[in-house]
């Protein structure tokens, strides 16, 4: 199987999931509007599950390259710039460019700027638990689950609309491209660029 082909085969595949954990966001943020929820809350949420995001990514995609070619300094890159750069796209570029098309007075907050040290500290934690332990695995599902409360806990943050309830319909779609895209590029792509078993052939 190709390369292209490989890809949208994963696309398609985890496309259902992804749908399954956008809905699951809607359904939070539903219950978080029905209870009432201040400022605070996921302000704090967002910045804890953004860095364990950041950690999961670095350390799948260091496993992933470490396991199958080796080379500590060039895994320690790849975990390192892959993991900032596709999270961020997923938990904060994606919402606040769905943010900016509904309208809403959000706010563009990139963490790797703002908490560097957070966010550097993270990373390197992924990878370092990447290197020791090459074989470790986690299930697409809870990357799934962890990008899309990150991005949801985005919108909640840094969007202040004066009522979330019209808007619920138009977040589904909004998180499921903020997820399906980046973890699958996470997960899949970054992976197959850079991992090839011995004799050229990819494999995840």
């Amino acid at each position: 199987m190709s390369l292209l082909k490989q890809i949208v085969y994963e696309l398609k595949r985890h496309a259902p999931f992804t749908a399954f954990g956008a809905l699951t966001g809607v359904i939070l943020m539903g219950i978080m509007i029905l209870v009432g929820f201040s400022y605070e809350t996921p302000h704090i949420i967002f910045h804890v599950l953004h860095p364990l995001h950041i950690v999961l990514s670095a350390l799948v995609t260091t496993a992933m390259y470490r396991r199958y070619r080796g080379g500590v300094a060039v895994a320690v890159g790849i975990g390192f710039v892959g993991s900032i750069a596709i999270c961020s796209t997923s938990d904060i570029v994606f919402p606040y460019i769905g943010g900016v098309l509904l309208g809403l007075p959000i706010t563009l907050h990139v963490c790797f700027i703002e908490h560097t040290w957070l966010i550097t500290l993270s990373a390197l934690a992924g990878i370092a638990i990447g290197l020791l332990w090459s074989r470790t695995r986690f299930p697409h599902a809870g990357h799934v689950l962890l990008s899309t409360y990150s991005s949801l806990f985005y919108f909640t943050t840094f969007g202040a609309p004066a009522d979330w309830i019209p808007l619920l319909p138009l977040i589904f779609p909004i998180l499921f491209i903020a997820v399906w895209v980046p973890c699958c590029v996470s997960d899949i792509v970054f992976p197959l660029l850079f991992v090839r078993k011995r004799g050229g052939r990819r494999r995840l």
